[in-house]
C-alpha cells in the first residue's frame, strides 16, 4: 500500500511540473558591456519551433512585465527587438540566442513563451543592463 501511494505521489509530481528556465547569461538584474547572445538553460529538454524568444529594451518607465508582453507580441524580424530571429527547431535543454552588434547601453529585457512537456505554456522574463 504504502508502495503504491508512493508512486503515485511520483508520477502526479512529474505529470504536474513545468518546464523553467534554470539559468540566464547575462544572470538576471547583472549590468554588462554588450554581450553577442543570450544563453538560456532549462529544467527539461524542450521543442524550440513551439517556443517563442524575444529580447528588448526597456523603455524608461516600462516595468519588466509590460516589456516581456510587448517583447512577445512582436513578429521574429520586428525591428524594435535587439535579438535576430532564431531559427532553431529541434528540441534543445540550452538555448542562444544571438543579439543584433552593438546593442546601446540601456536596460533590455528578456522574455520567454515555452510549451511545457505537459501542454500548459509559461512565461517569464528576466532584465539585464549594458554599460
Amino acid at each position: 500500500m504504502r508502495l503504491t501511494v508512493l508512486l503515485l505521489a511520483l508520477i502526479l509530481g512529474t505529470a504536474s511540473a513545468h518546464t523553467a528556465v534554470t539559468s540566464m547569461i547575462p544572470t538576471a538584474d547583472s549590468t554588462v558591456s554588450a554581450p553577442k547572445e543570450i544563453v538560456l538553460k532549462f529544467s527539461e529538454p524542450i521543442e524550440l519551433r513551439f517556443c517563442t524568444f524575444r529580447v528588448m529594451v526597456l523603455g524608461a518607465d516600462m516595468k519588466p512585465e509590460d516589456g516581456a508582453k510587448a517583447a512577445l507580441a512582436l513578429k521574429a524580424d520586428a525591428p524594435e527587438l535587439a535579438n535576430t530571429p532564431l531559427v532553431a527547431r529541434n528540441l534543445a535543454a540550452q538555448l542562444r540566442i544571438p543579439l543584433k552588434p552593438d546593442l546601446k547601453a540601456g536596460k533590455y529585457v528578456v522574455a520567454w513563451k515555452i510549451l511545457s512537456e505537459d501542454g500548459h505554456p509559461v512565461t517569464g522574463q528576466n532584465v539585464f543592463t549594458v554599460k
